[in-house]
């Protein structure tokens, strides 16, 4: 057991010193075209009329993430009670 975990500890590092080192660049940040600031909350993104809205900054909704909120086949109008 020890021969074969010490040989995966092996083969995991000739692994990391053969794996590129450029840096990729993803743009995580959300569209800016839909966001827009709620006092007392602070930046919102996408249609928070909708049901599957994440009511974040970060995270458009749960169903569909990076968007566009409109025309998406998932909305759902939220029932907003009194």
């Amino acid at each position: 057991m020890r021969k074969t975990q010490a040989r995966m500890r092996s083969h995991l590092r000739r692994a990391a010193r053969n794996f590129p080192r450029e840096s990729i660049s993803i743009d995580t940040r959300p569209d800016t075209s839909d966001r827009y600031y709620l006092e007392g909350v602070g930046y919102l993104i996408g249609d928070v009329s909708c049901r599957y809205n994440a009511r974040s900054g970060y995270l458009r909704c749960a169903v569909n993430p990076s968007g566009p909120c409109e025309g998406c086949r998932y909305y759902e109008a939220k029932e907003f009670s009194n």
